[in-house]
């Protein structure tokens, strides 16, 4: 069967010989902070909006290019949380990632870049090994349903429409538990799932800004 240009997820990935992902250094900008978790986000980016301007990207070449594979959501990130806004963040230094790890989760997160760059903020604050953090990632992220993106990118469509089309192909996730990160030009870029210490669904908190169920949203298709 041919792909679609919106398809949910990626079509013929195959992730290229070589890849590595050095280890990422926390900027002197970012605070270090370690703090209970209490819950954690899953973040999950629509890579057609996302390499709509960067097909040309050196940097964003495994993702955007089309040679290692047409992505429709992937991976952003999973990311513990605190009871505030201030969430855990560089827990500890770390090394390059193990190539088969990088390997094993191309498909969901193409991005090397981007693999050491979560593991560096984010999976460290979990625990102390990367193939642990991606693993549960993995799982988190395999278990996620998506909507038919293409049919919801042909007519008109405001965020709560998206946010119940979302819920409605995941059984125990409801519309508050969604939030929506929707640019200034009005195209979704990402989906954010609200997920509890046990890391099922829950609603999310007040302080994630939310979509207006009347906002309107666009789905760029690719191609």
């Amino acid at each position: 069967m041919a792909a679609t240009p919106a398809q949910a997820q990626s079509y013929q990935c195959s992730p290229p010989s070589g890849l590595s992902a050095p280890a990422e250094r926390k900027p002197a900008s970012e605070p270090r902070r370690i703090k209970p978790i209490t819950r954690y986000t899953l973040a999950l980016s629509w890579s057609p909006e996302y390499c709509n301007k960067r097909k040309d990207s050196r940097r964003d070449k495994t993702q955007c290019s089309g040679e290692d594979g047409s992505f429709g959501f992937i991976l952003h990130g999973l990311w513990p949380d605190a009871r505030d806004p201030a969430y855990p963040q560089w827990c500890a230094p770390t090394r390059a990632l193990p190539p088969a790890v990088v390997k094993r989760n191309f498909c969901m997160m193409p991005s090397t870049q981007m693999m050491a760059h979560e593991w560096a903020k984010h999976g460290t604050c979990m625990t102390k090994r990367p193939e642990t953090y991606f693993r549960v990632s993995r799982i988190m992220f395999d278990a996620v349903r998506f909507p038919d993106m293409d049919r919801l990118s042909r007519k008109p469509l405001t965020a709560g429409q998206f946010r119940n089309a979302f819920a409605a192909a995941n059984e125990g996730l409801r519309p508050d538990m969604i939030r929506l990160k929707i640019n200034q030009r009005g195209w979704l870029q990402e989906v954010k799932l609200c997920l509890g210490k046990s890391f099922r669904p829950q609603r999310c908190p007040a302080y994630m800004r939310a979509a207006k169920d009347d906002m309107p949203v666009k789905i760029w298709r690719g191609g």
